[in-house]
């Protein structure tokens, strides 16, 4: 396998690459999550039942494929990325799992993955992709983001109107309780008993869901207001505390 991708970096041109949703070659599945678990290892099990929830109402996963070694075999996986819809946003999508097969990195193919990841995209009628990096913001500037603000994806779910999206993307002030997602079944509410009922009440709303994990520290203000950013620094925070980037582009 990586003799075949070392020979490709020195065969055939990026223009002969192609990006194609996962979920319509099923049989590519398995090159797939060996790609991406090369990169953030889990168990294939996990990684395949993830891939496999990809379809045209997002999240979509896309792979980036090279010609078939011989013919009639196969196409070599060569990046993937995922494509899933941002709150609130109705023209924008959240870029995640960006990976390049190794034997392939620095000779451009992130580029065309990145790029056709765009034109995909744009063709489907959205307008700005969200990302987020820890250490391949320059990377991503050179390809026209700039950095952003944190939003907030919606993973796993059916397709949801714009209405029932802003209701679940508000975050909660740290004295809210967590509430689950909206992309997620719940067990139902407690209910409590009272020896004199009142009047029926209408059930409170269902409070929103905690501020999405890079959140979870508080970013540091400039004079303006505004938080501190820069391509050395960033104010924002992974769930492990680790410094993470919010990027965005105009497609």
């Amino acid at each position: 396998m990586m003799a075949s991708l070392s020979s490709l970096a020195s065969g055939p041109g990026l223009d002969e690459l192609t990006l194609e949703p996962a979920h319509l070659r099923p049989e590519l599945l398995d090159a797939c999550a060996d790609l991406i678990n090369q990169e953030w290892p889990r168990s294939r099990a996990s990684r395949l039942h993830s891939l496999g929830q990809s379809s045209d109402s997002f999240p979509l996963c896309l792979a980036l494929l090279g010609p078939p070694p011989t013919p009639g075999a196969l196409p070599m996986v060569l990046g993937h990325s995922r494509l899933s819809r941002v709150a609130t946003h109705d023209h924008s999508l959240l870029v995640e799992t960006v990976v390049v097969a190794r034997a392939l990195r620095g000779q451009g193919f992130g580029r065309r993955l990145m790029e056709a990841t765009e034109a995909f995209a744009r063709a489907r009628g959205f307008r700005q992709l969200h990302l987020t990096t820890h250490d391949k913001q320059h990377f991503y500037a050179h390809l026209g983001y700039k950095l952003g603000k944190p939003v907030q994806g919606v993973a796993f779910c059916s397709p949801l109107s714009a209405a029932i999206l802003q209701a679940f993307s508000q975050p909660a002030s740290p004295s809210e309780p967590k509430a689950p997602s909206p992309c997620r079944d719940t067990a139902g509410t407690p209910s409590t008993s009272h020896s004199h009922p009142g009047p029926s009440v209408p059930p409170a709303p269902p409070p929103p869901p905690p501020l999405p994990a890079p959140l979870l520290s508080p970013p540091a203000l400039s004079p303006t207001g505004s938080p501190q950013q820069s391509l050395v620094e960033t104010p924002y925070r992974d769930i492990r505390g680790r410094p993470i980037f919010w990027m965005t582009k105009e497609i």
